[in-house]
C-alpha cells in the first residue's frame, strides 16, 4: 500500500515545475511585498512609494517574462499533471495581463490621490487579479480553471466596492457579488454534469480524468448527441458568457462599470474580458470542439443579440461609464463573432488576440482621460463634463480623439485594423449574416462615440461647465501618449504586433 501510495504520489509531482509558472510565483510575492513595506516605511512616504513598487515592479516581471527562452513556445507543454497547458496563445496573454495590470495600477495611482482610500490593498488585489488570470488562461483542467476563476471573481467583488464612501461603489460590489454568485454557480453545475457522465463507468467511452480537457475531448466527440453532454456544455458557455457581458448575460455591465473605481471599471472592461474569452476561445475550439453543430448557433445568436444591444443602448446614454460599459458588450459581441469563426477556422483566434490588443490599448487610452477629469465622486462622468475639454485640457482631449476613433473602428487607426481581421475572419468561414449585423453596429457606434468626440471639440461651453484645473505631469503624458503612439502604429504596421501568424 505504501509503495503504491508513493508511486502515485511520484508521478503526480514528476511534472511539477515550478519555474514555468515562475511569472506568477513573482506577481504573489511582489504583492505581499506591498504589505511588508506598508508596515516598514514611513507613512508619510507611502503614498509615494507604493504605488512606484507596485508599477515598476510588475515592469520588471514583465521584461524578465517576455525576454525569457521559454517565451516563445512553437509546441504545447504540460505540467502539473495536465492542469496547467502553456500554448503559444497563452504566453501572449500572460504578457496582455502584465500590461493591463501595470496600466491598471498607473490609473490607480491618479484615482487614489482624489480619495481619502487605502491604498496599499488596492495594488495589491490588482497584481493578485493579474497572476490569478495568468493562471486562468493556461488552464488544461476544470479544477484549475474554477479555482483560478474564482480568485479573479472575488478579488473584483472587492475592488468593485472599494469605494466603501460612495453608495454607488457599494451598490455596485453588492450587484456584482449576487449575478457573480449565481453565474459561478451555473458554471460550476455546468461542470458537474460533464465530469458525472463522463467519469460514469456505464458509459461506452468512460474518461478517467473527466475534468481534464485532453480526456474530456474524445469523450463529448463520441457522445455529442447526449442530452446531459449538451446541457453541461451549455451551462459551461453560460457561465463565461456572464464573465465576458454577453447578452443575456449582460444586466450587470452598466451598473457595476458606473459604480465601481474607473480604474477598476478598466480592469474589468479589458482584462477581465479578455481573460473570459481566452477561456472561451480554448473551451469551444478544445474539449467542445465536437459540439461544433450546437455551440455555431448558439454562440452566433448570443453575438447578434450582443452586438445589437451594446450599440442601441449606448446611443442615448449620457453617463460616460456606463456608456463605455454598454460599447464593452457591442465589443463583446465582435469578438464573439471572431470565436465562432474560430470554431471552423482554427486561424481566426489570431484575429480574436489582435482585437484585444488594440482594444487595450484605446480603452487604457479612453479610461486614463476619464481619470484625469473626474472630480471625486468618480460615478458622476457625464458627457457635460467633457464640453470644450479641447480647449481646457487638449493634450487629453487628443488622447480622448485617438482612444474613441480606435473603438470606433476609424482608420488608420488599431482597431480599424482588429474590426477588419475580425471580419475577414468570419467572411471565410461563411457567417455572412453575423458579418452584416457587425457592419451595422460599427456604423451605430460611430454616432455616440463621435457624440463625444463633438462634445470635447465642438461644444459652446456653458456658464455652469466645471474647469478642471491642474496640468498633466511629464509621466501622465508619457503614458497617455505612449498608447496612442501605439494605437496608431498598430494601425498602419500591424506587423509591430507579433500576433498575426
Amino acid at each position: 500500500m505504501n509503495e503504491f501510495l508513493a508511486k502515485s504520489l511520484s508521478s503526480l509531482t514528476a511534472t511539477n515545475d515550478w519555474a514555468a509558472i515562475m511569472p506568477e510565483i513573482l506577481l504573489a510575492l511582489l504583492a505581499l511585498s506591498l504589505l511588508v513595506a506598508e508596515m516598514v516605511l514611513p507613512r508619510n512616504s507611502q503614498q509615494a512609494l507604493i504605488p512606484r513598487l507596485a508599477i515598476w515592479g510588475q515592469v520588471v516581471i514583465l521584461v524578465t517574462t517576455l525576454f525569457n527562452p521559454d517565451f516563445c513556445l512553437i509546441e504545447e507543454q504540460r505540467f502539473f499533471s495536465g492542469m496547467i497547458a502553456q500554448t503559444e496563445v497563452s504566453q501572449i496573454m500572460r504578457g496582455f495581463f502584465l500590461l493591463s495590470s501595470i496600466l491598471v495600477c498607473y490609473l490607480g495611482k491618479v484615482y487614489l490621490s482624489k480619495q481619502q482610500l487605502p491604498r496599499t490593498e488596492f495594488f495589491h488585489l490588482v497584481i493578485l487579479i493579474a497572476a490569478a488570470m495568468m493562471l486562468l488562461v493556461q488552464s488544461a483542467h476544470f479544477v484549475m480553471l474554477f479555482v483560478a476563476l474564482e480568485l479573479v471573481t472575488i478579488t473584483f467583488y472587492v475592488l468593485v466596492a472599494y469605494c466603501r464612501t460612495s453608495s454607488f461603489s457599494l451598490e455596485a460590489g453588492l450587484k456584482y457579488l449576487v449575478l457573480g454568485a449565481i453565474s459561478s454557480a451555473i458554471l460550476l453545475f455546468g461542470i458537474v454534469l460533464l465530469y458525472g457522465i463522463a467519469g460514469n463507468p456505464e458509459m461506452s467511452f468512460s474518461s478517467t480524468d473527466s475534468l481534464s480537457f485532453a480526456e474530456l475531448q474524445p469523450f463529448i466527440e463520441a457522445h455529442q448527441d447526449n442530452l446531459l453532454v449538451r446541457v453541461g456544455a451549455i451551462l459551461v458557455i453560460a457561465g463565461i458568457c456572464f464573465k465576458i457581458g454577453a447578452v443575456p448575460f449582460q444586466i450587470w455591465v452598466p451598473d457595476v462599470y458606473q459604480g465601481a473605481p474607473t480604474p477598476v471599471t478598466a480592469y474589468l472592461a479589458v482584462a477581465s474580458k479578455a481573460a473570459g474569452f481566452m477561456v472561451l476561445l480554448q473551451l469551444v475550439t478544445g474539449p467542445f470542439i465536437g459540439l461544433a453543430p450546437l455551440m455555431i448557433p448558439v454562440l452566433s445568436i448570443i453575438a447578434a443579440a450582443t452586438i445589437l444591444f451594446g450599440n442601441f443602448t449606448a446611443v442615448r446614454q449620457r453617463n460616460v461609464k456606463r456608456l463605455m460599459g454598454l460599447s464593452g458588450i457591442a465589443h463583446a459581441g465582435y469578438l464573439l463573432v471572431g470565436v465562432v469563426a474560430a470554431i471552423s477556422l482554427p486561424e481566426a483566434k489570431y484575429a480574436v488576440i489582435f482585437y484585444l490588443a488594440t482594444y487595450l490599448l484605446a480603452s487604457f487610452a479612453v479610461f486614463g482621460v476619464m481619470a484625469h477629469v473626474a472630480g471625486p465622486n468618480d460615478a458622476d462622468q457625464e458627457l457635460e463634463h467633457y464640453e470644450n475639454l479641447a480647449r481646457k485640457r487638449p493634450f487629453l482631449s487628443g488622447v480622448l480623439a485617438m482612444g474613441l476613433g480606435s473603438l470606433a473602428g476609424i482608420p488608420p487607426l488599431g482597431g480599424f485594423i482588429a474590426k477588419l481581421f475580425i471580419f475577414i475572419a468570419a467572411f471565410n468561414a461563411g457567417l455572412y449574416g453575423l458579418l452584416g449585423i457587425s457592419v451595422l453596429g460599427v456604423v451605430i457606434s460611430i454616432y455616440y462615440y463621435f457624440g463625444w468626440v463633438r462634445m470635447a471639440y465642438f461644444s459652446n461651453p456653458s456658464e455652469d461647465t466645471d474647469v478642471i484645473d491642474g496640468s498633466i505631469c511629464i509621466c501622465d503624458r508619457v503614458v497617455l501618449g505612449a498608447l496612442v503612439v501605439a494605437t496608431l502604429l498598430v494601425g498602419i504596421f500591424p506587423k509591430v504586433l507579433p500576433i498575426m501568424p
